[in-house]
C-alpha cells in the first residue's frame, strides 16, 4: 500500500466515525411516576401532565416514556416497594404525588431528580431546605395543604354558622398530620369550634372513627387529602349523608359529586403545566437543587346546593357569589 492509498482510506475511517455517531439513536429518557393517593384520583392529571410535555417537544414513545404510574392507593407500607420498581426501571426524573412518597423515593435515591407534585408543606416535613434553594434533588410543586384546612374551618362556619363542632381525620404515619392539626385547632378555636381529631392507620380503623363521630354527636366532617384517608372517601361520602352531615373536602370541584357541600384548594389545573415545566428543565440539564419550590397562587371553591337542599341548609348568598362553580 503507497502512502496515498494509506492517507485515503484512514481520511475514509474518520470520516465514518461521525456518521456511525450520529446513526446511533440517543436513549430515550424514562418518567417514573410514584404516588400514595388512589390512582383513579390522578388519572386526568397525568393525562394534562403528558398534553404538557408534548406541547414542550416530549413526545410519548419518541422523545419521551412516561412509565406506568405507580399507586399505593392509600396504602403507605406500599411505598417501599414501589419505590423500587420504579427506580429498576432506570428513570431520568420521577414525578411523586403526596409527602410520604416523596419521603420514600429520597431515602431511595439521591441522585435521580425528584418532583414533588402538590406535596403539603415541604419544608415543614424536611423534604426541602427551604422553598428558595431546595438543596439535594427534590423540588417540585407544594399544595400549602395546611392553610387550606383552615380556611375549610372558616367556609364551614360561614356556611354553617349553627355548627359547634367539627370532625377531622388524621393518619399518625403522615409527617403532615400533626401540623395540619395545629392549624385546625387554631382555627377551629378562634370561631369556638370543638374539633374531634380522629387517628386511622389503616381502612380498618374508619368504622371505629364513624362510630366516634355519631357518640359525640359531631356536627361536621373535614376531609383532608392524605392518601390513606382520600382512599376511603366514598365511606366518609355515605356515613356523612346518612348522619346528614356537612362534608368538606380539600380538592377540586369533581370531588363533590359524591355529596360533599364544600370543596376548597389550590386550582389543580395549573399542576400539570408546572409539573412539565419541572420535569423539562431538569430533562435539558437543569439541578432540582437549583429551581425553588412553587406555591400556588390560585385557589378554587366549590359547593353543592344539591348536597345543602339534601342537608336542609340555606348557604349565604355572599358565600355563593365567591364560589368560583356552583353544583345545582
Amino acid at each position: 500500500m503507497n502512502r496515498r492509498t494509506f492517507l485515503a482510506g484512514t481520511g475514509a475511517v474518520l470520516l465514518a466515525a461521525p456518521l456511525a455517531a450520529e446513526g446511533q439513536q440517543r436513549p430515550v429518557p424514562r418518567i417514573g411516576i410514584l404516588a400514595g393517593l388512589p390512582s383513579s384520583d390522578l388519572l386526568l392529571a397525568l393525562d394534562q401532565f403528558r398534553q404538557e410535555l408534548s406541547k414542550l417537544g416530549w413526545i410519548e414513545g419518541q422523545t419521551v416514556t412516561v412509565l406506568e404510574l405507580r399507586s399505593a392507593e392509600g396504602r403507605n407500607e406500599r411505598l417501599p416497594g414501589l419505590a423500587a420498581e420504579v427506580l429498576k426501571a432506570d428513570p431520568r426524573v420521577i414525578v411523586v404525588f403526596s409527602a410520604p412518597a416523596t419521603r420514600v423515593l429520597q431515602q431511595a435515591t439521591t441522585t435521580i431528580p425528584i418532583v414533588m407534585w402538590a406535596v403539603g408543606d415541604p419544608v415543614e416535613y424536611g423534604l426541602v431546605a427551604s422553598l428558595a434553594k431546595p438543596g439535594g434533588n427534590v423540588t417540585g410543586t407544594s399544595h400549602l395543604v395546611n392553610e387550606v384546612g383552615g380556611k375549610l374551618v372558616e367556609l364551614l362556619k360561614e356556611a354553617v354558622p349553627a355548627v359547634t363542632s367539627l370532625a377531622v381525620f388524621i393518619n399518625p404515619g403522615n409527617p403532615g398530620g400533626v401540623p395540619y392539626v395545629r392549624l385546625v385547632r387554631a382555627v377551629a378555636e378562634a370561631l369556638r369550634l370543638k374539633v374531634q381529631v380522629l387517628e386511622v392507620r389503616s381502612p380498618d380503623d374508619f368504622d371505629g372513627a364513624f362510630a366516634a363521630i355519631a357518640r359525640e354527636r359531631t356536627g361536621a366532617i373535614i376531609l383532608p387529602p392524605e392518601p390513606l384517608i382520600r382512599s376511603q372517601r366514598k365511606r366518609v361520602e355515605e356515613f356523612a349523608a346518612q348522619r346528614r352531615l356537612p362534608l368538606l373536602l380539600h380538592g377540586p370541584p369533581v370531588l363533590l359529586e359524591g355529596g360533599g357541600l364544600l370543596s376548597y384548594a389550590p386550582k389543580a389545573g395549573e399542576y400539570p403545566k408546572v409539573v412539565a415545566s419541572y420535569v423539562d428543565r431538569i430533562l435539558k440539564g437543569a439541578r432540582p437543587a437549583d429551581l425553588p419550590v412553587q406555591q400556588p397562587t390560585e385557589f378554587e371553591l366549590a359547593v353543592s346546593l344539591k348536597t345543602a337542599k339534601a342537608l336542609g341548609l340555606t348557604i349565604p348568598p355572599a358565600l355563593l357569589r365567591r364560589a368560583d362553580e356552583v353544583i345545582q
